[in-house]
């Protein structure tokens, strides 16, 4: 099928239109919390099946019990006929076949017990367990091409005098002095899928994160630090080419930034590598080929305004490519000598992954519409496979589309804009800039509503939602990833502002009624517009957000990270100029009314820093509405179902308290938000219980 990709076409078949198809109400809260979307896939080796897992959270909304992120397995054949193959209390992890294609494999955690390979035939029967090592979770397992051996990347072994010291109540913890690597093992694998002997251990270069085997089985490769920090990870990780028999390195990548998506070549000769040209390139979204014969790479998309995002080998030795260019996608396929052999346009689909298998190549997409689906290349179009969210059929959407304008210092700046359902009013709609993190990251023209983000439910309630690729943002090239660098806030939250001065230029925005919300760099945006940029911005919404850069390298774990791609200096460099770019610093200017929401364990940005700005706002600005919200067990981002929905209600009750009005002396809304009818705890307890 995919000898050749001639077609280009962003045309779907006939029945899967991306539009809906029947118009009704507004998107809501409780819509948002029971989203559904396609998260692995994998294709079977000879390409007839395509696995993939369906994701989602607890429907807290209709009274199921709160929880995280869970998984269903289903195996597709054609559009819209997929099977599942597990039961519901199983979530499965990583996803794959056997190399006959017999088995779909996965990864779970049986209660009580440790992660542990699984697989179910393909053909129909129970699920049983494949490999796993003794007090030990596999993180990520391989099959051998002949799939006689099985690799099993895995924890720690375990600490005897720890775990003893522990259970008699010496429970301290030596802060980033006690990481233990991880370990590899290789099993004999049986022709049921058993294994006949004791898995043996392979010794590792460094704190592994990540392998893969090469086609023959001759060798793997393995991503290491010298730490298993965060800031290792993204500052020191490297590829290692192993001799898989004897242990032995043979080649070692020498990338002098960030890592990305690594894949081997057919022929093993070669590894596609998605990684930062330089230390101080804020993200990996350079392609570049390796030789893995001596570890020598050249970039072949250097310097180009995109990012490639994901990568694939083709069987004829043709590399697909998934690339963003701004705010849309394409597909683009290389030659093995790295020459463009041909690209294709998705049209509104933003591309997000490709996998291949056989002559078969698949992807995850989402769109304007619909989160993220299973969409496989046929006869020169993206062909949608999956259709989850059938209600979204119900939903009255905003315009969505891609705008560009033009900052102060005559720099373009793109984003992506929603406008109210029923079009922009007279005098400009109230209008919320969503502030993306990173800020190396980008916002793409696909789906953009979330717990996190207003999007289609803020459209639905009249206000028109802008998402800026700031400077800083990836997707534009390493040059304009740069620009803010040594630069903290300005040009970068001066494009946020720009912004709003265009759209209301355009009749879009109502320049008094605008507000800005975020997370983590985005947070920092937040607390800027309602401190330094006070008189911007009628309302703030701040989630783990930055208010004081000298206290952030003291309590961040990425302090080398924050160096080298965005500060490019140290607080003690100049201490004044790091405090007079911190929110805290500008609180005597604070009268936008700011929520502020963190999780509890954040060690990426630490609660601290929301609970300084609250409380100089507090001390500072006494009448200023200011609102400090903690989610206990939450890190950098809220993974709980029901801390998701109540961050969801309590963003958009605060925007429609201060900026749908704009009345900044409002009173402020109840501590606790009101849940959905069907939520448990919508009600108050009976006296009797």
């Amino acid at each position: 099928m995919m000898n050749r990709l001639t077609a280009i076409s962003a045309t779907l078949l006939a029945g899967v239109s991306l539009a809906a198809t029947a118009h009704a109400r507004p998107m809501t809260p409780e819509d948002v919390a029971k989203l559904e979307s396609v998260g692995a896939i994998e294709v079977s080796p000879d390409g007839s099946r395509i696995a993939f897992t369906t994701g989602s959270l607890p429907d807290v909304t209709e009274g199921e019990d709160n929880g995280g992120y869970r998984s269903q397995l289903k195996i597709a054949t054609a559009p819209n006929v997929a099977r599942e193959f597990l039961p519901g209390d199983i979530s499965p992890g990583d996803v794959g076949f056997s190399p006959d294609g017999r088995w779909v494999t996965f990864t779970w955690g049986k209660e009580k017990e440790d992660t542990a390979v699984w697989g179910v035939p393909v053909d129909g029967g129970s699920y049983v367990k494949l490999a796993a090592i003794e007090d030990s979770d596999v993180r990520d397992y391989r099959f051998s091409p002949d799939g006689r051996t099985i690799y099993m990347l895995t924890g720690a072994a375990e600490d005897e005098q720890r775990e003893a010291q522990r259970k008699a109540g010496f429970t301290s913890r030596v802060y980033e002095e006690e990481f233990r690597p991880a370990r590899l093992f290789s099993a004999s694998v049986t022709a049921d899928g058993a294994i006949d002997e004791e898995p043996s251990e392979i010794a590792l270069p460094g704190f592994v994160s990540g392998f893969d085997v090469s086609p023959d089985g001759s060798f793997g490769i393995v991503e290491t630090a010298p730490s298993p920090l965060v800031d290792d990870s993204y500052t020191k990780q490297r590829v290692n080419v192993i001799d898989l028999a004897s242990g032995t390195v043979r080649a070692v990548v020498e990338t002098p930034g960030k890592i990305g998506d690594v894949e081997i070549s057919p022929d093993g000769s070669q590894l596609s590598l998605i990684a930062g040209v330089d230390m101080n390139d804020p993200a990996a979204t350079t392609l570049h080929l390796v030789d893995t014969a001596t570890g020598a790479y050249r970039a072949i998309n250097g310097g180009a305004a995109e990012a490639a995002v994901d990568a694939e080998w083709l069987a004829d030795g043709r590399l697909a490519t998934v690339v963003h260019v701004g705010v849309q996608s394409r597909l683009r396929i290389y030659n093995a000598d790295g020459t463009v052999a041909e690209e294709m346009d998705p049209g509104e689909l933003i591309l997000t992954g490709v996998q291949t298998g056989g002559d078969r190549v698949v992807f995850s997409a989402n769109a304007p519409q619909h989160p993220t689906e299973l969409f496989v290349w046929q006869d020169g179009s993206f062909v949608r496979w999956t259709n989850h969210n059938d209600w979204l059929s119900e939903i009255d959407f905003g315009e969505q589309r891609p705008y560009t304008y033009t900052a102060t210092d005559g720099q373009q700046v793109e984003g992506v804009l929603i406008t109210p359902v029923g079009g922009v009013p007279a005098g400009g709609a109230p209008t919320i800039m969503n502030v993306h993190g990173g800020p190396e990251a980008h916002e793409s023209n696909g789906w953009q509503t979330a717990y996190s983000k207003p999007g289609h439910v803020a459209a639905g309630q009249g206000y028109a939602v802008f998402l800026p690729n700031y400077r800083g943002s990836t997707g534009y090239g390493v040059d304009f990833a740069k620009q803010h660098q040594g630069r903290y806030t300005d040009p970068e939250f001066r494009d946020i502002v720009d912004a709003k001065y265009a759209l209301a230029a355009d009749g879009i925005t109502d320049p008094e009624r605008t507000g800005i919300t975020g997370g983590s760099y985005g947070g920092y945006a937040s607390a800027w517009g309602a401190t330094y940029y006070s008189d911007e911005y009628a309302a703030s919404v701040m989630f783990v957000g930055i208010s004081d850069q000298t206290s952030k390298f003291g309590t961040t774990d990425i302090p080398y990270e924050m160096y080298n791609v965005h500060s490019r200096s140290w607080p003690w460099d100049d201490w004044m100029k790091m405090l007079e770019v911190s929110p805290i610093y500008h609180t005597d200017k604070a009268n936008t009314p700011i929520l502020i929401m963190h999780g509890e364990q954040d060690t990426r940005v630490d609660p601290s820093q929301s609970m300084e700005l609250y409380r100089f706002i507090k001390v500072r600005r006494p009448d200023t509405p200011v609102r400090l919200v903690l989610f206990p067990g939450e890190g950098h981002g809220n993974r709980m179902a029901a801390h998701r929905y109540d961050y969801n209600l309590r963003m958009m009750e605060w925007f429609d308290t201060y900026l749908k009005t704009g009345d900044r002396d409002a009173e402020m809304p109840a501590p606790r938000p009101q849940l959905a009818e069907g939520a448990k705890g919508a009600e108050a307890p009976d006296s009797d219980d």
